[in-house]
């Protein structure tokens, strides 16, 4: 509904009371005062998120632990003999037994890689899952067919280079150097002693000038012709492109330590330069109570962070996880803005791939690997069943059936969805979420009142949702098809109008939830999205 403000400066309140259906089966988190100021700044918020997580972050329980209390203490070691990432002499005997006992998770992926193998074309298929079956099973035509693939790969934009074009790997600003980088240096040292000393010179340069010339924009170059671009988001830690960016220095430099001049570079890159330096300090001021600030859809990517915190961990017994309480709050955070028919969740920001803002693997994976970081903690069995019963109880994607297999966990015994309090809010994001109860049938609403400072995110704030076995208020982006309309109008709010025209939200401001209440007969929230408008 479009108001029309009567003075200047505008203010704008916006206030949402959600009875219908509520239950009262929230009494014990329940507070007994609700009402408090939101500072997303400082990472304090409203007492009346109740016991699920405090609003800076930390869930309810053992506070999450910093490096130096790590179980075992370590500094990174940095192993000297291939296969040096990941497989470490746990995951590797965990692995091979899963496979050994005919686990499901590990045949339906060994299954997928032997199609591939005997002619089928799979979605996406990664040369390293090929590889990595080499090194579980070792049967070498696993590692022919990685190895084969990757050669292909690498000859192909050799080839590009050659004619003076720009190689794939620059597609999209870099967006894709994390996969395709990361291939080259997964099977590189995965199948080490399968590669001739040419291919393994070759692997290495081309991937070393492609990390180089992320993290040198202006002066990037190809062959002997110079292709400056951009620098999109190479230091923005909260942009699904830095994730990226990452994963190629990451794995570069553990794969080639000793073996490229640069490779050291390329490891205090990723481990000083990038986490300890920008995104440790960034998401512990930024991303108070976990998530993401492009929404939903983009934020999803930050699955591919917290996997690069178990495969440093795995690699090097450094323990990264645990220097930003975002980590393990995003747990909760994911959980919280799936509605209670766990087959959808809160359509924040731009969804692209599907506008409807349905429940895919990559929301099973970014649940599966916080399971895994986190699995000696109470939230970890409560992640374990939502998976079961959440619409995407296994990964429908064969490109996808890797992580199934990666972070099987058959001795982590799932425990009830209530052991959740049923509201939450994360000030680093401005998410809010409550609902009636854990059961499928419940009333679940969401408010948004947070920063608006990503290219993802949407002129949203104030906006609300509510669900009850379908939506009964929601946004219009909903069916847009593109999943990117970013518009106020768009949006499930009181839009404001001046001389006939949309007063439109302001970039780099930041709204504010001034009070919250979740009692057991109604939840309210108040907002003031003032700021929205610059």
């Amino acid at each position: 509904m479009p108001v029309t403000p009567a003075s200047s400066p505008l203010r704008v309140l916006a206030i949402l009371l959600a009875a219908a259906a509520w239950a009262p089966a929230c009494s014990d988190g329940s507070p007994g005062n609700g009402d408090a100021g939101a500072t997303a700044e400082t990472g304090d918020g409203p007492d009346g998120a109740g016991g699920d997580a405090d609003v800076d972050g930390d869930a309810d329980g053992d506070a999450p632990r910093d490096a130096a209390d790590a179980e075992d203490g370590a500094e990174a070691v940095f192993p000297d003999e291939h296969p040096r990432i990941y497989l470490n002499d746990a995951n590797r005997t965990r692995l091979e037994g899963m496979l050994a006992d005919g686990r499901a998770a590990a045949t339906r992926f060994r299954t997928m890689v032997d199609n591939q193998l005997g002619g089928a074309d799979v979605y996406a298929f990664r040369a390293s899952d090929a590889a990595l079956l080499w090194q579980l099973t070792g049967d070498a035509s696993y590692a022919d067919y990685a190895v084969g693939m990757v050669e292909d790969f690498v000859a192909s934009e050799e080839a590009l280079i050659a004619g003076g074009e720009r190689p794939e790997v620059a597609f999209d600003s870099y967006l894709y150097v994390g996969e395709e980088v990361g291939e080259v240096a997964l099977v590189y040292d995965w199948c080490f002693d399968r590669l001739t000393p040419e291919q393994r010179t070759r692997w290495l340069a081309y991937a070393d000038q492609a990390v180089w010339n992320v993290w040198h924009n202006d002066e990037a170059v190809w062959g002997v012709n110079p292709f400056p671009w951009s620098g999109w988001s190479v230091d923005n830690p909260s942009n699904n492109y830095y994730y990226s960016f990452l994963r190629a220095t990451m794995l570069l430099g553990l794969a080639a330590r000793g073996e490229l001049d640069s490779a050291d570079t390329w490891v205090s890159t990723f481990r000083d330069a990038k986490l300890e330096t920008q995104l440790f300090p960034t998401v512990e001021r930024d991303l108070a109570g976990g998530g993401s600030r492009e929404g939903t859809g983009y934020g999803v990517s930050m699955a591919r962070l917290f996997e690069l915190y178990d495969w440093w961990e795995a690699t090097t017994g450094e323990r990264v996880a645990d220097r930003t309480a975002h980590t393990r709050a995003s747990l909760p955070a994911m959980i919280h803005s799936v509605v209670p028919t766990l087959d959808r969740l809160a359509p924040i920001g731009d969804h692209a791939r599907d506008s409807t803002a349905a429940l895919f693997d990559y929301h099973r994976r970014y649940i599966q690997v916080l399971d895994w970081l986190y699995r000696d903690v109470p939230e970890a069995a409560v992640g374990a069943r939502f998976l079961e019963d959440c619409s995407v109880p296994e990964m429908g994607q064969g490109f996808m059936f890797l992580y199934d297999f990666l972070y099987d966990q058959p001795d982590l015994a799932p425990a009830p969805l209530d052991e959740l309090v049923p509201a939450y809010f994360a000030p680093g994001t401005g998410q809010l979420y409550a609902r009636s109860s854990w059961n499928g049938d419940a009333t679940w609403v969401s408010l948004m009142a947070g920063p608006y400072n990503e290219s993802h995110a949407h002129h949203d704030q104030g906006s609300f949702l509510v669900y009850k076995r379908e939506w009964l208020a929601d946004d219009q982006n909903l069916r847009s098809h593109s999943g990117i309309r970013q518009e106020e109008e768009l949006h499930n709010l009181v839009r404001i109008e001046q001389g006939g025209a949309t007063v439109t939200m302001a970039y780099d401001t930041t709204a504010t939830l001034e009070a919250l209440r979740d009692d057991p007969a109604y939840a309210y929230f108040a907002a003031d999205v003032t700021p929205a408008y610059g």
